[in-house]
């Protein structure tokens, strides 16, 4: 018995014919290093803030492709190879997408921190030439129109939605789509046109106020909402419905305290998209708002300023010196992407606090 197992041919090891752990994260660094080293003799200036880090971490990416298909096909199988490749071509088309978001981010933030001071959140651009003023004004304008526009399109956006899912039929309802899907793409610029010669026919040309702001903007908003929530008004279960109507609940209360609540997560993601989707408008509110230099609360009298609008005219005509006001737009972008983030941090806690509870048995 001992000498059939001396004799015995030695079993083999699952790990055999793999790659070590480390060996693919050695290859991605060495690729990323030599991607710098690269990068660095091209720039001939030898100034930091000129370094190509996209550029540096593409070039990377390509070069770690090449080494881990060869490095894998000489130490594993073929499939084991196109495994691996196959991966490193999804993380880098990853990479790809995050890094015009990434750059972006930097970029405004580098900008933008000059003026992030308490002077540009307290004051506004009234009898300031120059250096000096603020954006409060911009900031309470980009509030109020954004909350009228929400106030305005989520009603109607999520009523909408519930009428597709749970009440439209026939050629009704398939008009009703198509619309919303034509105004999904509509230009922001139509729907300030749209406002804009309505008002003009109402109270005259050259109106502007800022629920003109508000109303363009829900043209935009609408269709976004009924999108949004009719797909996750769709994947509600049906049993839950029939479960409701099976004890009598009528169907209008079934939708109020069924339906919705199911979806109220998914839903209040949609209208954050929406939010976002037109808190940066310019040339909507450019036609129906106008712009101001000083604080105006009032949407129902005089033009406004919006934070959009305020960045545009402090890049497009800057005085002197031109630096203070190209940091003031910069400053209002970085204001503007602080805002969409606080709504959506407040969207996810408020999705989090409303949805439905699952509790196990």
């Amino acid at each position: 018995m001992s000498a059939v197992t001396a004799g015995a041919a030695p079993r083999a090891s699952l790990s055999a014919g793999h790659l070590p752990r480390w060996v693919p994260w050695a290859l991605l660094a060495f690729s990323m290093f030599a991607s710098a080293v690269l990068f660095t003799v091209l720039n001939t200036s030898g100034d930091i803030a000129e370094f190509n880090i996209a550029g540096t971490v593409f070039v990377g990416m390509v070069v770690y492709i090449g080494l881990i298909a060869l490095t894998s096909s000489l130490g594993e199988t073929r499939r084991h190879a196109v495994d691996r490749v196959m991966t490193t071509l999804v993380a880098t088309a990853f990479i790809i997408a995050l890094l015009p978001l990434i750059s972006l981010l930097y970029t405004v933030v580098v900008n933008g921190i000059a003026r992030f001071d308490g002077e540009f959140f307290s004051f506004s651009m009234r009898n300031i030439a120059g250096e000096g003023g603020g954006a409060v004004h911009a900031i309470w304008g980009t509030l109020l129109i954004t909350l009228g526009a929400t106030v305005i399109s989520v009603p109607i956006g999520l009523m909408t939605a519930i009428y597709l899912v749970e009440y439209g039929r026939g050629r009704l309802a398939k008009a009703i789509t198509f619309l919303v899907d034509v105004m999904t793409g509509i230009p922001s610029i139509v729907a300030g046109l749209f406002i804009y010669a309505v008002f003009a026919l109402l109270f005259g040309a050259g109106t502007r106020m800022g629920i003109m702001g508000s109303l363009a903007l829900s043209v935009l908003m609408i269709p976004v909402v009924v999108r949004g929530s009719e797909e996750l008004l769709r994947i509600v279960p049906n049993e839950l419905r029939e479960a409701s109507y099976a004890l009598g609940v009528p169907k209008w209360l079934t939708i109020v305290k069924i339906v919705i609540p199911t979806s109220i997560a998914g839903i209040t993601t949609s209208v954050m998209l929406a939010i976002s989707r037109v808190i940066g408008e310019t040339a909507p509110l450019l036609l129906t708002v106008g712009i101001v230099p000083n604080m105006n609360l009032n949407m129902f009298d005089g033009q406004m300023a919006t934070l959009p609008v305020f960045a545009y005219m402090q890049a497009k005509y800057p005085g002197l010196p031109a630096d203070a006001y190209f940091e003031r737009a910069w400053a209002a972008a970085l204001t503007l992407i602080l805002i969409v983030m606080v709504l959506n941090l407040a969207a996810r806690l408020i999705a989090k606090i409303f949805a439905p509870k699952m509790t196990g048995r």
